[in-house]
């Protein structure tokens, strides 16, 4: 059965859910903080760039995809290094 673009987005976003889902419970058996929130954060990218590429139809627009997705990255970078700055004494 063949799955449209919409579809695929559709598993792809549920897969990148239940890798934060996987890194959540991987902190409470004693995962590094610093780390797990990185992944969670890389993850909560992968899944904003889906949303604009498929279920908005950037795809259909490469000079915006590149944009937005620059502007994604750069503010995900600001994000870790935000996060990293402030410690994990939680």
């Amino acid at each position: 059965m063949p799955y449209d673009a919409l579809t695929k987005a559709w598993i792809w976003l549920i897969a990148l859910s239940a890798g934060s889902a996987v890194v959540a419970m991987l902190v409470a058996q004693g995962m590094d903080r610093r780390i797990a929130g990185a992944a969670i954060l890389v993850l909560a990218l992968l899944k904003s760039r889906t949303i604009l590429t498929r279920y908005l139809g950037l795809s259909e627009a490469p000079s915006l995809r590149r944009g937005f997705n620059l502007v994604l990255t750069l503010y995900c970078v600001l994000l870790l290094g935000l996060y990293l700055i402030g410690g994990t004494s939680l």
